[in-house]
């Protein structure tokens, strides 16, 4: 059924807000420094970006575009082109700048934690608002992050449970992007075991109070 101006703009809000919990979250998993996230493990590899500075990776936003843009390639040309909506190509070309700003804003308060189980708290966290955001972006039914559509498409097909399959799909980015060069670290792994059984647990309460919404206005 086509949707009304209204319930796509509201939808596309709705996105928004959860793209912007779920890069909330990256920017804390970021500060912690405990290693890269898995899809960025995949790009460090692909694209040879695993310089460091004071022991940060270097994340050019211009090269994960591409790397996304490419696995948007593949999944429009073997999975399903019906995945692809407005919100994919939203989150593509905003996620990197929102990013950027939550860590300009969040630099300072989160610099001087050295502990290594502050860190691991702090990566936890991240993870845990991540999973929050992302199933809002999901719910929302506007689009999904390109990187995500990677666990819904396969969970889909093989009508598997989307936590297990994100987790393994996680793995796989880690094992590919180690095998070429990448880097990673314990947080690495914190996020791969971590975001998609948090993600699934996150899912139906997110559908109920979206649909809500959705109903109410429109």
């Amino acid at each position: 059924m086509k949707r009304s101006l209204k319930e796509t703009l509201l939808r596309v809000i709705i996105l928004f807000i959860g793209l912007s919990i779920a890069h909330l979250g990256v920017t804390l998993f970021l500060l912690a420094n405990l290693g890269a996230d898995p899809f960025n493990v995949f790009v460090q590899g692909l694209f040879n970006t695993t310089s460091l500075i004071d022991g940060w990776p270097i994340h050019t936003h211009g090269n994960t575009h591409v790397a996304i843009s490419f696995i948007i390639i593949l999944i429009l040309l073997v999975v399903d082109k019906s995945y692809i909506k407005i919100g994919t190509v939203l989150c593509m070309i905003f996620g990197g700048p929102i990013i950027d700003i939550f860590t300009a804003l969040l630099t300072a308060p989160f610099e001087n934690i050295n502990s290594l189980f502050a860190k691991i708290i702090v990566n936890g966290i991240g993870c845990i608002i991540l999973a929050f955001g992302m199933t809002i972006v999901m719910k929302s039914d506007a689009g999904t992050g390109p990187n995500d559509l990677v666990g819904i498409c396969i969970s889909d097909k093989l009508k598997k449970n989307f936590g297990i399959i994100r987790m393994i799909v996680d793995f796989s980015f880690i094992a590919v992007g180690f095998f070429l060069g990448g880097t990673f670290g314990i947080g690495t792994l914190i996020c791969a075991f971590l975001v998609g059984p948090v993600a699934n647990i996150f899912l139906p309460f997110n559908e109920k109070w979206i649909n809500s919404v959705i109903k109410k206005v429109v």
